[in-house]
């Protein structure tokens, strides 16, 4: 039975009800959530609720532990009001219009996205979300009440039989709704009848083809079923599809490695694609263990576990592992684009820019599909003094990957007639992008626009509370509002959080 966990979720992937379903240890990410003792389900104040760690995310909390106990009617009246109460915030209307569709929530979902203000920064994302999960009728919110809770006793409260065998004798919303035909196959699907889980599945699919999620869990169907190398080619299909942000992309990456994990037979490579997977879906800890499983003494299949566990520790900033994880890698296989790539970025982060560039040229000899290796080969190049260069880089990856956000973002902060469009072009591939917003605070600063620059200001803070540059510009506001002892306080923290921070040096007289 898969059960809530709290969890940091400073990671934007959230792992979906139907992908657990094969096993118990993959808990649900939480959009609002950070580390925190669980909250008591109290009642939901009708209040104004800012974007910070405390207050969206204790009432998103709040609301989601109801739904868990379906408590759904409580928890969707609770879902309304932080929608219409909490302070407008474009990113966390955002957030909140992916969750509400998540679990079903699509008239909610529909009213959070109705807040947004700059639909340049949430089209590509609302779009994503519409083509993901929508169902094809807009159904009544009874209905969907209804749904939600059939949802939450199948995935929360090992209730996947009973709830099941309840829906399926509701024939008129059956012949009506293509997600009630979707909830009943994950229903089967929970309770291990893969042949009906099969059946219902199709008839969603039959009534809306165009729906991503429904073809996800077909996917998961299948790689259950006799035949599970079948789940590959939907696995093929959904990764074919055009997604437009860096969250639905990662979703269907995260979804072949699950496939492959249930169709595989050997118990090192599905130990490996189990770690991928958990690498995917942010559960570090969980990918390390995963990892060590998988070591074998073939070493061709060693090279792959040793790549992507390099990737792991660097993102866990265990440099030491990280570079001898990626030296075992190649090692075996000198060519291995993961490896070389993270020993660029570990010579990269001690500055050794020659050295980082000579491991992403090599990388990206090996890797000619991604826009990863162009971009930190510019990156270095803009270190090692040569900014012309640089940007013929990133121009040109713009014209072949329109999902490098990264790109969009450097491009912007080098051409001015492109930086208000093209920093918002980034978040809107990339909405957990902090130095996109960060830059957006910028503008607004040099506009003399306090309001705008706080609002993107508090939402790179809400990602990422450490980032110098925040303080920075909050000293550069309070200063120009005539709060001089506030800006000072502000330049300090910022010079506390990266020292060799020029702008606060300045600001300070030091």
């Amino acid at each position: 039975m898969r059960k809530f966990l709290l969890v940091s979720i400073m990671t934007m992937f959230a792992v979906s009800p139907a992908l657990s379903s094969g096993f118990d240890s993959i808990k649900p990410a939480n959009p609002f959530e950070e580390n925190s003792a669980p909250v008591n389900t109290i009642a939901l104040p009708v209040k104004k609720a800012t974007l910070t760690h405390n207050s969206v995310h204790n009432q998103y909390v709040i609301a989601f532990d109801r739904f868990m106990q379906s408590n759904v009617k409580s928890a969707y009246k609770n879902f309304k009001v932080l929608i219409e109460t909490m302070e407008p915030n474009d990113y966390g209307y955002m957030q909140m219009a992916e969750k509400m569709a998540d679990i079903g929530f699509f008239n909610l979902s529909e009213m959070a996205a109705s807040k947004i203000d700059d639909k340049i920064l949430s089209d590509f994302l609302i779009d994503d979300i519409k083509t993901y999960y929508y169902p094809s009728k807009k159904l009544k919110p009874d209905d969907e009440m209804y749904l939600g809770e059939v949802f939450s006793n199948i995935i929360y409260n090992d209730q996947s039989r009973e709830a099941t065998s309840e829906l399926i004798k509701n024939t008129t919303l059956l012949s009506e709704s293509d997600y009630a035909n979707y909830v009943v196959a994950l229903g089967y699907l929970k309770s291990n009848n893969i042949a009906n889980a099969d059946m219902y599945i199709d008839e969603a699919i039959k009534k809306n083809p165009q729906n991503i999620n429904y073809k996800k869990l077909k996917a998961e169907i299948l790689s259950q079923s006799k035949k599970p190398k079948n789940a590959l080619k939907m696995v093929a299909y959904l990764k074919s599809q055009k997604f437009y942000t860096t969250d639905f992309i990662n979703k269907a990456n995260s979804l072949e490695q699950y496939v492959l994990y249930k169709s595989e037979k050997d118990y090192a490579e599905k130990m490996y694609h189990l770690g991928y997977y958990y690498y995917y879906e942010g559960e570090l800890s969980k990918s390390v263990r995963s990892l060590q499983g998988a070591l074998t003494s073939k070493k061709k299949h060693n090279k792959l576990v040793y790549a992507i566990m390099s990737r792991v520790y660097l993102d866990m900033q265990d440099f030491e592992k990280a570079q001898d994880s990626a030296l075992k890698a190649l090692k075996i296989d000198g060519n291995n684009s993961t490896a070389l790539i993270v020993l660029g970025d570990l010579s990269y982060r001690n500055r050794d820019y020659k050295e980082a560039l000579k491991y992403y040229k090599d990388a990206e000899s090996n890797d000619k599909n991604s826009w990863v290796c162009p971009v930190k080969i510019a990156q270095t190049y803009e270190q090692l003094g040569k900014q012309k260069k640089a940007m013929e880089i990133y121009e040109r990856v713009l014209k072949t990957f329109s999902d490098s956000y990264v790109a969009y973002y450097k491009v912007a902060l080098k051409d001015k007639s492109k930086e208000l469009a093209y920093l918002k072009k980034a978040i809107a591939i990339n909405m957990n992008y902090k130095d996109a917003w960060i830059d957006l605070g910028r503008i607004a600063i040099e506009n003399h626009n306090f309001v705008s620059a706080n609002k993107y200001l508090g939402i790179a803070n809400y990602i990422d509370e450490n980032d110098f540059r925040y303080y920075y510009y909050q000293g550069l506001i309070a200063k120009n509002q005539g709060m001089k002892q506030d800006a000072m306080q502000y330049f300090k923290k910022s010079l506390k959080l990266n020292p060799e921070y020029q702008p606060a040096k300045e600001e300070l007289s030091l």
